[in-house]
């Protein structure tokens, strides 16, 4: 296993900011209704705004397709989500994640890849917890890293969330924070995710601690994140994943507000400047 220090990054500059494009509703699954082709259209043109914005970089996810599938998601699912990587990666000339709900990690990964995108963001990484999908018997980091070498997407990075919002954690209660971040980055982890418990719900500043303390590799709050909170987050995070905020209304679902980017990246300059 490498060294944290030699460990693949994509942050370009200290407290990146990611934006985050919501993916319509794929084919196949419950609230699907548009074609692919317009799919790809509309994440291209969030992504062109999200850069307009100034955030650092931008992830793509198919949040929209719930419920979600556990682990093994369609080829159909796939094969859109490597059409959308590949229309932002053409759009923008930023870091590119992708990740592909509900613990679809290898698919993830295999979009990546194709599209050429940085970093994937990966559940179910280390440990077993329930999800709002079911439970999640399987941590995925031997496998997944495996996977990775074999089909030589080694530059691509794997972001991992730790005790992950919209779960359950009480068959690893016995596991803190600390410990599971500690135990992502031995197995291989390229950084962390600490959440709130759902989207849209702040990241609590102690967990950022104690994850930051634990580990040398970077940590990224994964949700929650507002100019109001922003600097109480700031000491212990190395990157931000921004959604619900940025979105017209303060709602993950719907398209990104220019108002509230602006908002959100005034003040991360601010921060910037102070320190």
């Amino acid at each position: 296993m490498a060294n944290p220090g030699s460990r693949q990054s994509v942050f370009h500059q200290p407290h990146a900011v990611i934006g985050m494009i919501h993916v319509a509703a794929l084919p196949g699954t419950p609230r699907a209704s548009g074609p692919v082709g317009t799919i790809v259209q509309t994440a291209a043109d969030e992504a062109g705004q999200l850069a307009d914005g100034g955030v650092d970089a931008v992830m793509i996810e198919n949040m929209h397709d719930v419920p979600y599938q556990m682990r093994d998601v369609g080829a159909e699912i796939t094969a859109a989500m490597t059409a959308v990587g590949c229309a932002v990666r053409r759009a923008v000339n930023l870091p590119l994640g992708v990740q592909i709900l509900a613990g679809a990690n290898r698919q993830s990964l295999a979009v990546a890849h194709a599209c050429g995108a940085d970093f994937i963001r990966v559940e179910g990484f280390v440990y077993a917890h329930v999800a709002d999908e079911g439970l999640m018997p399987d941590a995925d980091a031997g496998d997944l890293l495996r996977y990775r070498r074999a089909i030589g997407a080694t530059g691509v990075a794997v972001w991992a969330d730790i005790k992950k919002k919209h779960s359950s954690h009480a068959i690893t209660a016995d596991v803190d924070l600390a410990e599971t971040a500690a135990t992502a980055e031995f197995f291989g982890a390229d950084a962390l995710v600490v959440t709130g418990a759902a989207t849209g719900q702040p990241t609590r500043p102690a967990d950022l601690q104690r994850a930051k303390q634990a580990v040398d590799v970077p940590i990224v709050v994964g949700s929650g994140t507002t100019p109001e909170n922003l600097e109480s987050l700031w000491p212990y995070a190395d990157a931000f994943v921004v959604g619900s905020f940025i979105k017209r209304d303060g709602l993950w679902s719907n398209p990104p507000d220019p108002a509230r980017l602006k908002r959100f990246m005034d003040r991360v300059t601010l921060l910037r400047g102070a320190g």
